[in-house]
């Protein structure tokens, strides 16, 4: 039988957290086949005490003992992690980087121009196992190892294959979009309250109609308009919420929220590469 991938994480937030628990929970790796450091060893002793997984002291240690390595540390401190673990990383190991805005070409430029590269796109719902994830390859990346990593991110959510020009959009859409969602709970919420509701009643109605509603997209297939219809009856209730919505510019606001962010993403990344 062919040896599991070691699979080390380095630095060990929510994100990497959300990971560690999805790969376990879905039989990716067992607890001994992955590794993780953090700057903080209260934080580090944390993950291992819950997970049972393998601390390690130092990044160069955790790349050293890896197959795959989750870069999942704060793109402003990307460029001397990479310098640190380098010249410990062997042929054919696979990268995976989740930090946001950090470029293939960039991590390529700090690794070498045969490293097996990937950059991942996730969104914060991954820590309760309902994120998205968008994947986009570097050149080196074969389909064995390309497969592998859809299946850790999987493990917390659904994922996507994008080019990389395209991360930009997906972190307007999907990076961004929950605070999107949560505005719009909020606001259901509040109109809850407006006509009478206990806010505590509110809030559930709101959370779980929100809830409800992606689920019937989801599973059924449809387009939403087309499940949007099913709702409306001639002259009742929704056709009449719906009409304030449209007269509010909700469409439009959200179509331009997503490209606002887009271009925000780009701006970053530019910076951050400058």
């Amino acid at each position: 039988m062919k040896p599991a991938r070691k699979i080390g994480l380095i630095g060990a937030g929510n994100m990497a957290e959300a990971l560690v628990s999805g790969i376990l929970n879905a039989g990716v790796a067992q607890a001994s086949a992955i590794g993780v450091t953090d700057v903080s060893s209260v934080r580090l002793q944390y993950i291992q005490d819950t997970y049972g997984v393998a601390p390690f002291s130092s990044n160069v240690d955790l790349a050293k003992w890896s197959d795959v390595v989750l870069l999942c540390v704060k793109p402003q401190t990307m460029d001397s992690v990479l310098a640190e673990i380098r010249s410990t990383l062997s042929s054919g190991m696979l990268m995976i980087s989740v930090a946001a805005g950090y470029p293939l070409k960039r991590l390529s430029d700090h690794l070498g121009g045969d490293a097996t590269i990937i950059r991942a796109m996730p969104n914060t719902p991954a820590i309760v196992q309902q994120g998205v994830t968008a994947l986009a390859f570097g050149p080196q990346v074969d389909s064995s190892q390309s497969q592998f990593a859809i299946g850790i991110f999987e493990a917390v959510g659904k994922v996507v294959t994008v080019e990389e020009s395209l991360m930009d959009a997906v972190t307007g859409l999907s990076g961004s979009g929950p605070a999107y969602v949560y505005l719009m709970i909020e606001a259901l919420t509040d109109a809850g309250v407006r006509v009478g509701l206990p806010r505590a009643t509110a809030s559930v109605l709101a959370t779980q109609t929100v809830l409800g509603a992606a689920k019937m997209v989801e599973s059924s297939g449809d387009h939403p308009a087309v499940l949007k219809d099913r709702v409306t009856s001639p002259g009742g209730t929704t056709i009449a919420g719906l009409r304030e919505l449209e007269a509010g510019g909700l469409r439009a606001t959200v179509i331009k929220a997503v490209e606002a962010a887009t271009s925000r993403s780009a701006e970053l990344g530019k910076a951050s590469s400058s």
